[in-house]
């Protein structure tokens, strides 16, 4: 018996992939991280563009390469870094810096010296990436990155290694977040070295070395806040556990507030740091161990400091930064440990 059913044609594959193809990705929650190798770390919140980490800068000599941060961003989206502003193309978001080691330069540009003032050396030295022993995005939601760098000055010498330490979290109950940096940095040159700054130099209050951070164009004018209160330049060289910015930007009007943390125990008998903080003519803060003091490191002697930098929308006046201040200050509690 033979099937006598007209033959069919064969089948055509639908237009529409079937629907666990066409699903949308959906959007990551908390933080995210990309890691372009060689250069740079990416970290996102909800998918959106938080901060990069630049560990393998393209600089030239003149600007003293090393890691530093930019953009960074508050949770909303806005940025509160600038990149090369004309006025000292050597500055870059958030980095750690020092313009005055010896007679090396790792901040860039011009040098102060006492008897000469500003002028340009053959001594911009490099802080060069070497690896990264951790680099971890962890179950807890923080990204946990350890970093060795090699501190060479301009002519090659390798005068320090530095262990850094990151940590990146979401900080709850404060719409805002936070960065920890922990630097150690060992003397490997031989010889003791002395770190100052141009007012250890013989320059007033121009004490900036340390992990320095320059604000947008749009924050000039901004409001600098302490625990003591708020107010602006008058504020330069004043000594407190911890410091807060806000500033307004353009094109839309909405504001953003930094605070900036000091860990305890940086400073000998349990001081407080001063800081070079300057709302005009542009935004910048610094938590400046050396502002007015130099500091002698012995031969394999490390230096260690701790900072958190807690970034939030708004503008939360005094005491919203100062809850953010303590919140910032609670997470560095949290994650820093005295050990080099």
């Amino acid at each position: 018996m033979t099937d006598a059913r007209t033959p069919q044609p064969p089948a055509v594959p639908s237009a529409e992939p079937p629907a666990e193809l066409s699903a949308t990705e959906p959007v990551p929650g908390g933080l995210g991280l990309t890691h372009e190798v060689g250069t740079s770390l990416r970290l996102t919140y909800r998918g959106r563009p938080l901060t990069r980490y630049v560990y393998g800068p393209w600089d030239a000599q003149l600007e003293s390469p090393r890691p530093y941060f930019h953009p960074i961003r508050t949770l909303g989206g806005d940025a509160v870094t600038i990149y090369r502003p004309h006025d000292h193309i050597w500055h870059k978001g958030l980095a750690l810096s020092l313009p005055n080691v010896d007679d090396e330069n790792f901040w860039g540009g011009v040098t102060y010296r006492r008897g000469t003032g500003y002028r340009q050396y053959d001594n911009n030295g490099s802080m060069d990436h070497a690896g990264f022993p951790e680099l971890a995005l962890g179950g807890d939601g923080r990204l946990r990155v350890t970093e060795t760098l090699h501190w060479r000055a301009q002519s090659g010498e390798h005068r320090f290694t530095e262990e850094r330490r990151l940590v990146a979290a979401l900080l709850p109950g404060e719409d805002a977040w936070a960065l920890v940096f922990r630097t150690a940095v060992t003397n490997v040159r031989g010889t003791r070295a002395v770190i100052g700054s141009p007012t250890t130099e013989g320059r007033p209050n121009a004490g900036y070395g340390g992990l320095f951070w320059r604000g947008p164009r749009d924050f000039t004018g901004g409001t600098v806040h302490t625990p003591g209160g708020s107010g602006g330049d008058e504020l330069m060289g004043v000594r407190a556990p911890w410091l807060g910015f806000t500033g307004k930007h353009d094109g839309h009007g909405r504001s953003s507030t930094l605070a900036f943390v000091d860990a305890p125990g940086n400073e000998p008998g349990g001081a407080d740091v001063q800081w070079f903080v300057r709302s005009t003519p542009f935004a910048a803060v610094c938590p400046a161990p050396f502002f007015d003091r130099e500091v002698t490191l012995e031969d394999g002697a490390t230096l260690v400091r701790a900072y958190a930098v807690v970034v939030a929308d708004g503008d939360r006046g005094h005491a919203g930064t100062r809850a953010l201040a303590l919140a910032g200050a609670a997470l560095l509690a949290e994650e820093h440990s005295e050990s080099p």
